[in-house]
């Protein structure tokens, strides 16, 4: 691909892609570089570009692991019990540690789900697609898109339950 395609093919989705990152980062700088950054890879690649079946798809995926890099390395179960404190001053420490505990659980429960449904679900519950734009990217039909989310959603409620559960056993023994 050359540089007149590149500008007709890839560059109208810059403001796509900046809206998306915007979304996921809640900071226009960082939503800036990553889509940068995406711009730049996508330059790189422009020889194989042709290679794939959406170049909007290609471009979005790879805003989103930009993003949730920039997420992981920012996320509450990254920062000390300290820094939480300051953020929530009403909030006791054992209030913060079981928020604390509470996200690592659903994170590692979403974490266990096969990659498809793990997918579906971070997109449509944390990063807020809907189930057309999340078809359309991941190349699955609307209908595949909520069943996954449903079985998803199911098996995450049925190990939160059962973990809760056997905390509670184990506290009480």
């Amino acid at each position: 691909m050359e540089l007149k395609q590149f500008k007709i093919k890839v560059l109208p989705l810059r403001d796509k892609l900046l809206n998306y990152a915007r979304k996921m980062t809640d900071n226009p700088s960082d939503a800036e570089d990553a889509v940068q950054e995406v711009m730049l890879k996508l330059w790189n690649l422009r020889q194989k570009l042709e290679e794939y079946r959406s170049i909007e798809a290609v471009a979005m995926t790879m805003t989103h692991h930009l993003c949730m890099d920039m997420w992981r390395t920012r996320r509450p179960d990254n920062l000390p019990l300290e820094e939480l404190q300051l953020s929530a001053t009403t909030a006791s420490p054992e209030c913060l540690l079981e928020k604390k505990d509470e996200f690592r659980l659903m994170k590692e429960i979403i974490d266990c789900l096969p990659t498809l449904q793990r997918t579906i679900i971070r997109m449509k519950d944390i990063e807020e697609y809907e189930t057309e734009e999340i078809a359309e990217i991941t190349g699955c039909s609307a209908e595949a898109i909520r069943s996954n989310l449903s079985r998803g959603r199911k098996k995450i409620r049925e190990i939160y339950l059962q973990t809760i559960q056997e905390r509670k056993r184990r506290n009480e023994a």
